[in-house]
């Protein structure tokens, strides 16, 4: 298994991923090739200023996917409603014509309010809580 690949600041060594999923208002499918292919962009020009970084991305027409390295100085809350404002005012401003068909009110949001962030690593859970029980050689910490 590879290790992972970490990146350091000022006072702290991290890697931390998550995979983020957005779906859209009323899982309509809103979004074009031409849209996957623009989101990229606007998801790095939130993420890079936030010393985070875009490592994939993908989806359908309904929903999409993003795998992104998170910097340990970010809320992921703020930072995930960031992606979902930008995301949602610039393509609704660059893809009006495709996506007034589709949303009639033309400020309705393009993302659903919900969700799903998950945690990603190179090692499962057993693994990484069987080296930290290990670490005082198999002895627990005196109180």
């Amino acid at each position: 298994m590879p290790k992972a690949s970490f990146r350091s600041g000022s006072h702290v060594v991290f890697s931390i991923q998550l995979h983020i999923v957005f779906v859209t208002k009323y899982r309509a499918e809103a979004l074009t090739t031409e849209m996957m292919d623009r989101l990229p962009d606007i998801l790095r020009g939130v993420l890079e200023p936030n010393n985070c970084e875009l490592i994939e991305f993908n989806g359908e027409p309904d929903h999409v996917h993003m795998l992104i390295d998170l910097h340990p100085n970010n809320n992921i809350s703020n930072l995930v409603g960031s992606l979902k404002s930008a995301t949602s005012r610039i393509l609704r401003r660059e893809f009006k014509t495709e996506l007034d068909e589709i949303y009639w009110n033309p400020k309705a949001k393009l993302w659903h309010d919900s969700k799903c962030i998950v945690s990603c690593g190179g090692a499962p859970l057993a693994v990484v809580k069987q080296y930290i029980e290990n670490q005082s050689g198999g002895k627990k910490p005196s109180r």
